[in-house]
């Protein structure tokens, strides 16, 4: 199982990198990465989380997996926020830990991605106050209005300046519900890392149970101080 486990691995992420070395880039990513399974596995309405892991592949040094539903197909505008918070959820516990000035690059992909949902929630799921109508087909803009576009818009300067604001309203309020959550269970964030940190792989069962507070890290916590 174990090999198994890796080829669907090298597949989807790419070869094995070099390891990470102890240092504070190492325990940064670790935060980021944990940033994301915790609010994935405190909030409800949000898929299972597989793996954290710390071994880099591809051009990822670390990674947060997580179990899509077997019954995927519609989603509910809940369903879309906890997976934007989520995908916030490493630069929320970059910015908690390191502060403003040490948030990294880390979080690229994540907030492509999460733009995007948001967007789409807007203009095609009429998920928001301005109505129960597309504002863009499916080859219409993807990100915010100043940026690189595919097609020219399909609305008025006025309704585009609308739902850049209800893009950026979204993202602000799953943005500090991701800094909330961090920041109250900073005591399990501060154990998870140190644990990854120390076997670079923690399995989605093992990290439920330890944020349940079913099972206590195998390292002595008393060696390693906190970070913040």
């Amino acid at each position: 199982m174990a090999e198994v486990n890796d080829a669907i691995d090298r597949v989807i992420a790419g070869m094995e990198g070099k390891p990470l070395i102890d240092s504070k880039g190492k325990r940064l990513i670790a935060y980021h990465e944990v940033g994301h399974a915790i609010i994935g596995t405190i909030l409800d309405n949000h898929d299972p989380v597989q793996k954290v892991t710390l071994i880099p592949r591809g051009r990822s040094q670390g990674s947060t997996w997580f179990t899509p539903n077997e019954e995927q197909g519609l989603t509910t505008k809940s369903e879309f926020k906890s997976k934007i918070t989520v995908y916030l959820g490493g630069r929320a516990a970059e910015d908690v830990i390191f502060g403003g000035d040490e948030v990294t690059s880390g979080a690229a992909h994540d907030i492509q991605m999460l733009t995007n949902m948001a967007r789409q929630m807007i203009t095609k799921f009429g998920m928001s106050e301005l109505g129960q109508f597309a504002l863009e087909s499916s080859r219409g803009e993807v990100f915010l209005r100043n940026n690189w576009t595919s097609e020219p818009p399909e609305y008025s300067e006025e309704m585009a300046q609308k739902i850049d604001l209800k893009v950026r309203e979204m993202v602000n309020e799953c943005y500090a519900h991701a800094k909330q959550i961090i920041q109250e269970n900073r005591t399990i964030v501060d154990r998870l890392v140190e644990h990854l940190i120390e076997v670079e792989t923690i399995d989605g069962e093992e990290f439920v149970e330890m944020v349940k507070g079913k099972k206590e890290p195998t390292i002595d916590l008393h060696k390693t101080p906190a970070v913040g």
